[in-house]
């Protein structure tokens, strides 16, 4: 799947670019399906939350954001959501942040992309000897008010010892500086990680609702180190767990909309228990699927 010069890029920059990773019907369908998911999601009798990656980040207090791991959750904009009434201010497809955590192994279409043989082609040519998937999101990145995405390493939230962990971002739209594609540094994939987002150990807090915290050194990352990464829909980004990146906030009128897999190496390698998301089940293997 990969060619050996690719893999030298992501050895070398933490990101990888796979053009055509799955087809443009392929993005159509996954589109589709999350609008059938909405159409069927009633905002109003649900305890979904705002999700932010800025300010104050309401999943950290929020058990609905904590039961997601193995579930189809549903995330607001901070945008769509009037201030005084705390009402949604738009139509709800227009209002979703993300949907997640668990398309990969509930939604069909979700489940046929994240299992294919591509994807497990790019696993072995990364040498994953055993590789599972813990989480999905589709991100929606809507048209003016999606929210930008600070700098972060996703092995932050998803922590494994030895560290072996990658995401696999799928634009299902045009990427584009103007609507909030990904930006890395990089070389980046070098740094250690130095801050986790983790259940938070005291039982006190916890119990009276601060679920979730942050531990650990907080990175400052100059604006000048980071590069654009525009793609067309149907390309992914393969990316390394330690790999810096981020995404501007969409005020453009075109919406972004992606979906995100991420695969953790379950070979001599152990899943933290003080990582957020935690699943009644095992990790669906990749090569087993």
């Amino acid at each position: 799947m990969l060619t050996q010069e690719q893999i030298q890029h992501f050895s070398k920059n933490g990101y990888l670019v796979v053009e055509q990773l799955i087809t443009r019907d392929d993005c159509e369908k996954l589109k589709e399906s999350v609008k059938q998911l909405i159409d069927k999601w009633d905002p109003e009798n649900d305890s979904s939350c705002v999700f932010s990656t800025t300010g104050n980040r309401e999943q950290s207090t929020s058990r609905y954001f904590l039961d997601s791991a193995d579930k189809i959750s549903f995330f607001m904009e901070a945008g769509a959501i009037d201030p005084n009434t705390k009402k949604m201010n738009r139509d709800k497809h227009h209002g979703v942040n993300k949907i997640g955590h668990a398309l990969h192994t509930l939604e069909p279409q979700f489940k046929k992309v994240s299992f294919s043989d591509k994807v497990k082609s790019i696993v072995r040519d990364l040498n994953y000897v055993n590789p599972a998937i813990c989480q999905s999101m589709h991100i929606f990145k809507q048209a003016e008010i999606g929210a930008k995405v600070v700098p972060h390493q996703d092995g932050s939230y998803l922590f494994n010892e030895p560290l072996k962990i990658m995401g696999i971002w799928i634009a299902l739209e045009d990427a584009t500086i103007e609507n909030g594609c990904l930006w890395f540094i990089p070389g980046s994939q070098t740094q250690p990680i130095k801050r986790r987002y983790i259940r938070n150990p005291n039982q006190e807090e916890f119990d009276e609702g601060k679920m979730l915290v942050y531990v650990g050194e907080t990175e400052q990352y100059d604006d000048k180190d980071f590069v654009p990464v525009e793609v067309k829909a149907g390309d992914a980004i393969v990316i390394h767990g330690q790999a810096v990146h981020k995404s501007e906030q969409n005020t453009s009128p075109l919406s972004r909309q992606i979906y995100t897999f991420h695969i953790i190496e379950m070979d001599n390698s152990v899943y933290s228990k003080e990582n957020w998301l935690q699943t009644k089940e095992p990790f669906p293997l990749i090569y087993d699927a």
